[in-house]
């Protein structure tokens, strides 16, 4: 079972996760791509990785415009498992 982070330790691993915030107590990063094809790719992508985590991301597509946000829901917050997911997302972006 991951441990929920506090506050202290998730600005820390912040500083090395490029484009992602903290949004209504979640990590949250918002791409946008060249077109929906690319946007939906991003997202089959992403849930094939999810899924081999077990932990999958509240996320929200228009277009070509995708957003993010993670939170572990059994610890109440964010863990561990989040900023590797947030860091995989930012590898599948290049």
């Amino acid at each position: 079972m991951p441990k929920k982070l506090t506050a202290p330790e998730v600005r820390k691993k912040l500083v090395r996760l490029d484009g992602w915030t903290i949004k209504d107590g979640k990590l949250f990063k918002e791409v946008v791509l060249p077109d929906f094809a690319r946007a939906f790719g991003l997202m089959s992508s992403i849930a094939v990785v999810a899924e081999g985590m077990g932990h999958h991301p509240e996320w929200y597509n228009v277009y070509n415009k995708v957003r993010f946000w993670l939170t572990t829901h059994d610890v109440g917050g964010i863990s561990g498992k989040d900023i590797i997911l947030a860091k995989k997302i930012n590898d599948l972006l290049g």
